[in-house]
């Protein structure tokens, strides 16, 4: 008695440090703990107020999946997005964070290159002209890469079809007069790409690595970084010291790919611990989803929209607390600005900004140039606590659309995400799946050899479910032929190859659990370690001497022990 209640107590402090570890790691015990980093000598002035200069804004749009087969709205729509939504909010750029197309077959099950789809694609942009009205900077997402033997391979349309139509990471920046602001793409692209399924992680290798490190060491004299890139980081193999790590001087990662998982995080932000900003944008594909983000005095704010719903309304002073950082922008020019700034678009002209401030009624604000209204204020009425903000917009077609978010002038208050989300962006799938998948090996091969040289059970009575199972696994590992093609398996599957085929166009290669060789290229297992789980899992020892022990169909227990070796 005494030992298992020492036992229960370990495990129950166990489990205790295990969930204040998960509490604090994803963001739920307080605000980030960073790395000390120095901090950007940032200035309180000039602070946000009357005149329309130091501020421009942009897109965000992400996978589109142009498709042959599926859904032409999605290419009807991103027309209409490259006329009609381009022109009313005129962003300064646009970020198309990959899955341009679907290349997927009709079936949706298999994968190749539609040469028709990516005509679809550069037939809009050039049609609509989106890439003489903005910066229009598209990337591939693993979709691209679907079934493409090499970068050089004529199957890679990207480099033919696309705005940027250059392969690997790179830097833009975009330059004003009261300074430079700098977009650093992330490609994660896998090459070789595999066909379906074997390419939802992206990697990123010791060479890009190195490359990205030095497009980071070129933008440090921009008054602020955006990395962009169409994989999550949570769904990126990159080399030590890490991507988050590389990026960590960035104000965000604006990101897509996990679709808002089907629509059951509608909201998937986080911020990493060294302080940067990862903002996954809903898919264009099925939600018509697309974000606008805006630079007010380095103030940084974004809002995630739908495609065809307008106004369209974002506040960029004062910007909203949980994506506040001192860090990364001077929030000290919030505490000195003089007026409440918002952006506001319609296709039809806006008749009225109100707004309120803890349920007080404000004011109007005012039209100061293109879609930039102001209204002023004295914010250190509003020096204590958070408050809520509360702007509504209205149109002159009668719609109106209402807005709101916490903001603090002080610079030391902090609030947390979802942790689900955190989980979700801030854990390296991959090596969780590697990690339980070793663990599920390691556990089911121990039980199987430690049934198989343990004594016979004593059975006294009817036996409950747990006698029942120790007795299934007993007469499953004493039978030579269960024993040993249940080790064989389990070892197979874990030193594969699983199989021998078609991983790309035209090449053959070889599929492990570990990863997948193919055309001299070794592309690092991930996804493979998930089937790896689904086909090694424990349960199939408890299954099989069940269904051995069914076999049987004897009489009693005793009698079966006793036929057993």
């Amino acid at each position: 008695m005494a030992a298992a209640l020492a036992l229960r107590v370990v495990a129950g402090l166990a489990a205790a440090a295990l969930v204040a570890m998960l509490l604090e790691h994803y963001g739920l015990a307080g605000p980030p703990s960073p790395r000390p980093q120095p901090r950007r000598p940032w200035s309180p002035h000039p602070a946000p107020g009357p005149r329309d200069n130091n501020i421009f804004w942009g897109l965000q749009i992400s996978d589109i999946h142009l498709s042959r087969f599926h859904d032409r709205g999605r290419a009807v729509d991103l027309e209409k997005f490259c006329s009609e939504t381009i022109d009313i909010i005129q962003p300064a750029l646009v970020l198309a964070t990959g899955d341009l197309t679907d290349a997927k077959t009709k079936d949706k099950l298999g994968s190749r290159q539609h040469e028709v789809e990516w005509q679809t694609y550069q037939g809009i942009l050039k049609k609509t002209r989106v890439m003489e009205k903005t910066k229009w900077l598209d990337i591939k997402g693993n979709h691209d890469a679907f079934n493409i033997p090499s970068l050089e391979s004529v199957e890679n349309y990207y480099r033919k079809y696309s705005a940027v139509r250059k392969d690997g990471s790179f830097h833009y920046v975009h330059s004003t007069p009261f300074g430079n602001y700098s977009f650093i793409c992330v490609d994660a692209t896998l090459s070789p790409g595999p066909k379906r399924p074997y390419n939802f992680f992206g990697i990123l290798n010791e060479k890009q690595m190195e490359e990205l490190s030095l497009l980071a060491k070129e933008s440090s004299w921009s008054n602020h970084t955006i990395w962009f890139g169409h994989f999550t980081t949570s769904t990126i193999l990159s080399s030590s010291p890490g991507i988050r790590s590389i990026m960590s001087s960035a104000t965000a990662y604006l990101c897509g790919h996990l679709h808002t998982l089907g629509g059951l995080m509608p909201v998937l932000h986080t911020r990493h611990f060294q302080g940067t900003l990862e903002l996954e944008v809903g898919d264009w594909k099925d939600n018509r989803r697309y974000r606008i983000f805006a630079f007010d005095h380095d103030l940084f704010s974004f809002a995630d929209l739908t495609f065809g719903k307008w106004p369209v309304v974002l506040i960029t002073n004062p910007k909203s607390l949980l994506y506040s950082y001192a860090k990364h922008e001077p929030l000290e020019r919030l505490l000195h600005s003089t007026h409440i700034r918002v952006l506001a678009f319609s296709s039809s002209s806006i008749t009225s900004v109100a707004v309120k401030i803890d349920g007080v009624h404000l004011g109007e604000a005012v039209h100061l140039s293109g879609p930039i209204f102001i209204l002023k204020w004295n914010p250190r009425n509003y020096s204590n606590g958070t408050h809520n903000i509360e702007v509504i917009v209205q149109d002159s077609a009668g719609r109106r659309k209402t807005v709101h978010h916490v903001f603090s002038v002080e610079e030391d208050l902090h609030l947390t995400f979802d942790p689900l989300a955190s989980f979700i962006l801030l854990t390296d799938h991959y090596i969780m799946a590697r990690v339980l998948f070793v663990l599920i090996v390691l556990i089911q091969l121990t039980i199987l050899i430690i049934f198989r040289y343990r004594g016979h059970p004593k059975l006294k009575g009817p036996p409950g479910f747990v006698n029942l199972t120790s007795f299934s696994l007993h007469v499953l590992s004493k039978t030579n032929i269960f024993y040993y093609s249940v080790l064989l398996l389990t070892l197979y599957t874990v030193l594969g190859p699983w199989f021998v085929g078609e991983i790309t166009l035209g090449k053959l290669g070889c599929c492990f659990s570990f990863g997948i060789f193919v055309d001299g290229h070794f592309l690092q297992g991930s996804l493979t370690f998930v089937v790896g789980i689904l086909q090694a899992h424990d349960s199939q020892i408890c299954v099989s001497g069940l269904d051995l022990f069914s076999a049987l169909q004897v009489p009693t227990y005793p009698t079966v022990i006793s036929h057993l070796p």
